[in-house]
């Protein structure tokens, strides 16, 4: 009896692997390679991504694909700036995440720079596993330390990315700038750049625990508030553009209606 073919996963006609990846990838590496799929897709519609840009490679997409996309984000995700009353109830509910300290409990997902790596391609890796990382849902099982274990180079990948908990003198100067000196829990907006590569990077906890005012917090808080609304809003925008396309071989939700006004 002859087996019938695979059916590699695509993005209306796009394929998101080769035959052989697609035996050797996870189901949620292939669903992030969907999402920005769709995502590049959408760009080009909009007109912001040229119809000829070259179909990703293991993932990577162009740089001229990940400046689009990012346009296509300021234009299609609305998160309303936080009030003044919502700032106060998440800080009265979340007091803790905002205590000033010099010691931060962190972890990462490290993309080196080594010789002769394509840093453009690593750049796409690197900004598809933060756009991968910050939509992760509460309660969700610990994604970040799926992804430090399968991806990182650095070593503390076999734990999970844990960095344990550092002081300004256990980090690079310009790895430090980005994590000490602010009020930040979570998952960074950002990749971290030091000499060692790319970082996705969350801090996870910080010491000592002096409470500041909300007034001094306040601009920490909002920006929480922000990256919850931009992560939800990105969710939505996703599962209306899977709700409009042909998306095979890999389960993706959909939406019928638009989410994102």
């Amino acid at each position: 009896m002859t087996e019938a073919p695979m059916i590699l996963p695509r993005v209306n006609g796009v394929p998101l692997v080769n035959a052989d990846e697609a035996v050797a990838l996870d189901e949620p590496t292939l669903r992030q390679r969907a999402c920005t799929e769709l995502l590049r897709q959408a760009a080009q519609a909009a007109g912001l991504l040229a119809a000829d840009d070259p179909v990703p490679e293991q993932g990577a997409i162009s740089p001229a694909a990940a400046d689009a996309i990012e346009a296509l984000l300021d234009q299609a995700l609305v998160c309303p700036e936080p009030t003044e009353e919502a700032c106060r109830r998440h800080f009265a509910a979340h007091a803790g995440r905002y205590a000033v300290g010099e010691k931060v409990q962190a972890r990462h997902v490290l993309f080196a720079v080594t010789p002769g790596v394509d840093v453009n391609a690593l750049r796409q890796r690197a900004e598809a596993c933060l756009l991968d990382l910050r939509c992760r849902q509460e309660g969700e099982a610990d994604r970040f330390a799926e992804v430090a274990a399968s991806t990182s180079n650095c070593p503390s990948g076999a734990q999970g990315g844990a960095l344990g908990w550092l002081r300004k003198e256990d980090c690079a100067p310009e790895f430090a700038r980005e994590l000490f000196g602010q009020a930040e829990v979570g998952v960074l907006p950002r990749l971290v750049h030091s000499r060692f590569g790319l970082h996705v990077v969350e801090v996870l906890a910080r010491e000592p625990g002096a409470q500041p005012d909300f007034e001094v917090v306040r601009p920490a808080v909002a920006q929480s508030l922000r990256q919850q609304s931009y992560a939800t809003a990105l969710r939505q925008y996703l599962s209306l553009l899977a709700g409009q396309s042909r998306v095979e071989g890999i389960a993706l939700d959909a939406a019928d209606t638009p989410l994102v006004q």
